[in-house]
């Protein structure tokens, strides 16, 4: 059984804390080793059982400040040449017209990998130690230890494909005496794919369904002294790791990989207590975004309960306004007409126009028609609170949940031929927003799930990422084609990573 000892969650907030300030204060640093990153002394660290808690949510948190920092994670997904537009920033602007060598310091951060490597670093190191607590303090178990250690191996592996798509070629990192590599060259995306995946097939098994639930294999009524749904969200799981390997796979267009895993996660993710969500629960201000719950199958939350809200790093302080927030006017937005065309179709519980009075009805749009059409799906303002007169979201960053998995299913069946198959996964969906069964030819299949897509991921970091395997499937855009085949869907280098790494160079589409 797993330990008693209880973690507080005040802990966890100081924590985080702690390790957003250490990531923004290393970006000074002139090498990519990140000592910052280490929560305590190392020759005072990995004794107890205490040391594990705090090292295990340690990596956890710096992964979400590194997908918080500046917004990145939509910056990265929805506002690269997406569907918003930027309403007056120059540098936003930049990014939705692919100009990612604009010289403005948000967009230099976004091509800075400093960050993601202090996450690869920080599980490193506990892999590579978790094993001294282990002889050290016999409250930590073999289980205990044997499941940590799978968490990060997971928590890593996610972060390299994370990278890969954004920079291709990266630096691998494998031990954590490589910690300090100054000329350490690039490895081809391909073979960081390779070694994440071999990671993850090699712990899946080790990870529960869910922690703080008894279970064949574990007997975990006790995880860090918390039962079920107290770690619901927060912690990879199985169902994590599989969701991981799916997209893993449809990345490198391995799609009978990606049938089988994610056909393993939509067979048993109501193991881990994940539910299809409603559209009301989808856009409401206390639903799926709020807080943490098992339906976020890979996701990072921001606990109002326990003081973990913020006033950036959340799609609301992009998104939001007047009405709902005391902003007049949204960082992005998106046009009214883009709006239209997307929601073409009739029933659509997420937009569509009233048939009768021709207004319409959305909990996706506020004030659509009028001068200042704001996307409000996500709006955790504070405690699920209605009054926007202070901007502070406590909104969870979800990376993928059912319906995204049930997509990207249906995506993989169809891209091997299934057209059957891929029908009945898209329909999940459909159906579940009102919109009826797919009726078209198969011929149009592979446009209709990634026009769902569009829809129903909105805001939630995915249509860039959805344009690149889209226009890899079609192979029909001349134009995306050639800025696929020139490196030019992936971000450029920050020149402080070039300066302090010879071995280096920038990518050939940026130079």
């Amino acid at each position: 059984m797993y330990n008693k000892i209880i973690p507080s969650r005040s802990v966890f907030k100081a924590v985080l804390l702690m390790l957003f300030s250490t990531v923004f204060i290393s970006a000074c640093n002139k090498k990519l080793d990140i000592d910052s990153t280490h929560l305590v002394n190392e020759s005072n660290n990995w004794k107890s059982l205490a040391d594990a808690r705090s090292a295990l949510l340690g990596s956890y948190g710096l992964l979400r400040a590194a997908l918080a920092d500046n917004n990145a994670h939509w910056l990265y997904g929805d506002v690269r040449m997406g569907d918003f537009k930027a309403t007056s920033r120059l540098d936003l602007k930049a990014i939705t017209e692919n100009n990612l060598n604009a010289p403005y310091p948000v967009v230099k951060s976004l091509s800075n990998w400093r960050k993601f490597y202090a996450v690869i670093n920080s599980c490193t190191v506990f892999i590579d130690r978790a094993g001294e607590i282990l002889k050290n303090d016999k409250q930590y178990t073999e289980e205990n230890y044997k499941v940590d250690v799978a968490q990060m191996k997971a928590l890593r592996a996610f972060t390299y494909f994370y990278m890969v798509r954004i920079w291709g070629d990266i630096p691998l990192i494998t031990a954590s005496t490589d910690g300090n590599f100054t000329e350490r060259p690039r490895v081809a995306g391909e073979i960081v794919l390779q070694f994440a995946t071999n990671e993850l097939l090699s712990i899946v098994n080790n990870l529960p369904y869910r922690y703080g639930a008894i279970e064949n294999g574990f007997n975990q009524q006790n995880y860090y002294g918390k039962v079920a749904p107290y770690w619901d969200g927060i912690l990879f799981n199985q169902i994590s790791a599989y969701s991981i390997l799916a997209h893993i796979a449809a990345w490198q267009g391995k799609y009978l990989d990606a049938v089988a895993y994610s056909k393993f996660v939509m067979t048993n993710f109501g193991l881990s207590g994940g539910v299809y969500t409603t559209t009301t629960n989808l856009t409401k201000v206390d639903g799926l975004f709020y807080g943490n719950n098992a339906s976020q199958l890979v996701g990072f939350p921001f606990n109002y309960n326990t003081t973990e809200m913020s006033t950036i790093g959340h799609m609301e302080d992009l998104a939001l306004a007047a009405p709902i927030i005391a902003k007049a006017v949204p960082q992005i937005k998106m046009p009214d007409d883009v709006i239209a065309s997307i929601f073409n179709e009739p029933n659509d519980l997420r937009f569509r126009f009233d048939p009768l009075t021709g207004l319409p009805v959305s909990d996706y749009f506020s004030g659509y028609g009028t001068s200042n059409t704001v996307f409000s799906k996500i709006k955790c303002i504070r405690n699920a609170s209605t009054d926007g007169s202070l901007a502070i979201y406590s909104s969870a960053l979800i990376f993928t949940r059912i319906e995204e998995i049930t997509l990207l299913y249906a995506e993989s069946l169809a891209a091997i031929g299934s057209m059957d198959d891929a029908t009945d996964a898209l329909d999940i969906v459909r159906n579940n927003r009102g919109i009826g069964l797919y009726k078209g030819a198969n011929a149009g299949l592979i446009d209709a799930i990634f026009a769902e897509r569009r829809r129903e991921l909105m805001g939630e970091g995915w249509r860039w990422y959805d344009l690149v395997r889209y226009n890899k499937l079609k192979n029909n855009d001349a134009k995306f084609l050639d800025l696929i085949k020139k490196g030019g869907i992936y971000w450029p280098i920050d020149e402080e990573v070039l300066n302090t790494n010879t071995k280096i160079t920038q990518n050939e589409y940026w130079r």
